[in-house]
């Protein structure tokens, strides 16, 4: 982002008995960034369209203009005869010296994340954005991948290519000085729904989990959770919402879930479990995100991700990553993984009953550790700590669901 001020000062600066106005005014330039995603199937019905010919993809928006990936099968010029794929992003409407930023990834489908990639973010620019003059304008590569390479490579699988484009438009406004300022009062919208979960007024279902009943107010729950939507107004309804009787979940955990759905933030995990420990804590965020997951609350996911990812331990680490697996938390799964390679962690990790529990209900995970760990032995890195590492994916794979209890 770049910043300028712009100062007015008297003509007569020696002029000490004159009034000096300054003003100023700020330019502010960013981009704005968009995501598509493009996926190649059929890939071997391609070849031999010949120089010049491509596969578009959809036309995509981002930052107020229209863009499109374009795929050379048997590259873009007669002069490499077909011994490249080519690869471009073009602007697909109207606009004149658009600038931005691009990256260009072919996607390893392997699951290693040895991705082709190639960017502008993440780096300095010698010369700037790259500008685009007219609709039609494009950049990328005429030798973007050597064809047969590309054929015997993780980039393709099942004869598919996946290709993902980043577009980040460069925008620039000016702001003045601002002629009046109101203190604006925080959102407190969640504290009054809140109030209406504590008060129980107009509440009209109730569940019963685990011998406990909890009222609650159909709209409030259709609004946050599509599955409460479905169960409550969809075509499948339940027939009687007088009392709905939720099996799989304990009384404790269904209150932080309608807690989030209430107040929309995370509940004393300790002050629900009724244990002051850390561990009960740790339990709770692990079944409030199998919980988050099956209603469809998202944010609520997120947020036991988060919580779990600062709390990982030895004596919970095994658990977790099997919660990681079945319920796709990739960024939880690899702070797990990372963690349980470390050499100061793997042997003690590996003595826990988690870990067993682990080597039954997600034997694939198994797998992608001890990979791990030989690359890890092989480049003699440390693995400590915690963030993505870019050699690891998470895949989709099923298990069961870890459900030690609480309490």
């Amino acid at each position: 982002m770049g910043i300028s001020r712009v100062c007015a000062e008297p003509a007569n600066t020696a002029c000490s008995s004159c009034s000096s106005a300054i003003t100023s005014s700020t330019a502010k330039m960013e981009t704005v960034n968009g995501s598509h995603e493009f996926k190649i199937t059929g890939y071997s019905l391609s070849k031999g369209m010949g120089s010049g010919k491509y596969i578009a993809s959809d036309t995509f928006m981002v930052g107020g203009y229209l863009w499109a990936i374009y795929f050379y099968p048997d590259g873009k010029s007669p002069e490499d005869n077909s011994t490249y794929v080519s690869l471009f992003i073009a602007l697909a409407s109207e606009g004149t010296d658009v600038r931005a930023l691009f990256e260009l990834k072919l996607e390893d489908q392997s699951g290693r994340g040895r991705h082709k990639v190639h960017s502008h973010f993440g780096r300095t620019l010698e010369s700037g954005p790259y500008t685009l003059k007219y609709r039609g304008s494009m950049w990328g590569y005429k030798r973007f991948y050597k064809r047969t390479s590309l054929e015997q490579s993780d980039y393709l699988k099942d004869d598919c290519l996946l290709i993902r484009c980043i577009v980040g438009v460069v925008k620039t406004h000016t702001e003045g000085p601002k002629l009046y300022r109101i203190p604006l009062p925080p959102s407190d919208m969640g504290q009054q729904f809140g109030q209406l979960l504590e008060t129980k007024k107009g509440t009209d279902v109730n569940f019963e989990v685990d011998g406990e009943v909890f009222p609650a107010h159909k709209l409030v729950l259709a609004a946050r959770s599509p599955v409460f939507r479905a169960q409550l107004f969809g075509p499948m309804k339940e027939k009687s919402t007088g009392c709905l009787k939720v099996e799989d979940i304990e009384a404790p955990v269904f209150k932080a879930l309608l807690h989030f759905i209430y107040w929309d933030d995370l509940p004393d995990m300790q002050e629900l479990a009724g244990l002051n420990s850390k561990g009960a804590s740790t339990l709770m965020a692990q079944h409030l995100l199998a919980a988050a997951d099956r209603y469809g609350l998202e944010r609520l996911k997120v947020l036991c991700e988060a919580t779990l990812c600062e709390d990982v331990a030895i004596n919970n680490v095994a658990t977790t990553l099997a919660l990681a697996e079945q319920h796709h938390c990739s960024h939880l799964k690899s702070v797990c993984l990372k963690f349980v390679a470390s050499r100061e962690n793997l042997r003690a990790v590996m003595q826990t009953e988690g870990f067993e529990y682990l080597k039954l209900s997600c034997p694939s995970v198994i797998s992608e550790l001890l990979a791990f760990v030989a690359r890890v032995s092989e480049h003699s890195i440390s693995v400590v700590g915690y963030g993505n590492d870019p050699m690891l994916d998470c895949g989709d794979m099923n298990g069961r669901r870890v459900k030690p209890r609480i309490f």
